[in-house]
């Protein structure tokens, strides 16, 4: 079967360009250089983005801070309370070690996140809204340490939203947060 378009006779490749097509061109090119500076400036100015400090950490290390945490924090029913405002959640098949945590609304947290064995997802979101989410990575051998505030009441759910192994559907926890 033959194609329908016919190839341009001669060196099409050395034939000058065609003033149209240089008009479009340079609305495309200007186009995306408006763009590239629309998103580079929302970055920086449109709070989009997690902040926070990564850290190399050593797996022992990280152990040795999730246990003086959790041997500190006050242990409920709903969950542990954070004895400041530094809560320790570490990933590991298939589990989130540290929830479920009980929060309160209007304080700012520090969530230290750490990945025991490999890379996973930490994919924050209320129970009700699936459409109000927060997607990380966390991965071993580096402690995140991301702010967080939460404004409503309710329970959060924590998802890895990255394939972990044949048990990453059960690897979820939970957050309560409390009216403060």
């Amino acid at each position: 079967m033959t194609s329908p378009i016919k190839p341009p006779d001669g060196n099409w490749w050395d034939q000058p360009v065609n003033r149209r097509e240089s008009i479009w061109l340079g609305l495309g090119v200007g186009w995306s250089l408006i763009l590239f500076g629309w998103m580079s400036a929302w970055t920086r100015v449109g709070d989009q983005n997690p902040i926070g400090e990564t850290f190399r950490v050593e797996a022992e290390e990280y152990r040795e801070k999730m246990a003086d945490y959790k041997e500190r924090a006050e242990d409920t029913d709903d969950g542990l309370v954070p004895p400041e405002q530094d809560v320790y959640l570490q990933a590991m098949r298939f589990q989130w070690d540290g929830a479920p945590v009980v929060l309160e609304t209007g304080m700012e947290y520090d969530f230290h996140l750490n990945s025991m064995d490999v890379q996973h997802g930490f994919s924050l979101r209320p129970e009700d809204a699936l459409s109000k989410q927060i997607n990380l990575q966390v991965l071993p051998g580096y402690e995140w340490v991301v702010p967080m505030t939460f404004d409503e009441p309710g329970t959060y759910h924590i998802i890895c939203n990255e394939f972990c192994g044949q048990g990453h559907r059960s690897m979820h926890g939970t957050i309560v947060v409390e009216e403060g």
